[in-house]
């Protein structure tokens, strides 16, 4: 069964998932990032290339001949996936059934009342399908 964590009150929820990203890449994963808006996606591009200075995320576009070997493939749709390690969905829609091919799905939710509305129906979702949620709150210092 998909391991899913929700990582909530993030103040910038792109910035977040490149920080997730990151270091999910540094403990050998390798990571889809489900971003369907092109916009969206493009943003996202850019920021693992100006997010972290001094450090590199490889990633690349799914329609890329790279994205097989690549640890980070950055994709407006869940079908035919390069590979299946983590999935951070920065969709607003409903559950993607295709989470399901997944070892782990990551959901970042921003501190903006729409997002987090969005986020509980995923969420209840998610339980009744019988999934076990981890939750991390991004406003609470590590300590």
């Amino acid at each position: 069964m998909t391991e899913i964590k929700f990582y909530h009150n993030a103040p910038d929820r792109l910035m977040a998932a490149c920080s997730i990203t990151a270091k999910a890449v540094r403990q050998g994963h390798r990571v889809l990032v489900h971003a369907p808006d092109p916009s969206l996606a493009q943003r996202f591009d850019s920021l693992l290339w100006t997010a972290q200075p001094l450090s590199f995320v490889p990633h690349v576009a799914a329609d890329s001949p790279l994205a097989a070997r690549t640890p980070v493939v950055i994709a407006s749709r869940l079908d035919n996936p390069p590979h299946t390690d983590v999935l951070v969905n920065l969709s607003d829609d409903p559950v993607p059934e295709a989470f399901k091919h997944f070892g782990m799905l990551v959901e970042i939710v921003s501190t903006q009342e729409g997002d987090r509305q969005q986020a509980r129906q995923r969420w209840q979702a998610f339980k009744e399908q019988g999934h076990v949620i981890t939750a991390f709150d991004l406003a609470k210092k590590p300590d």
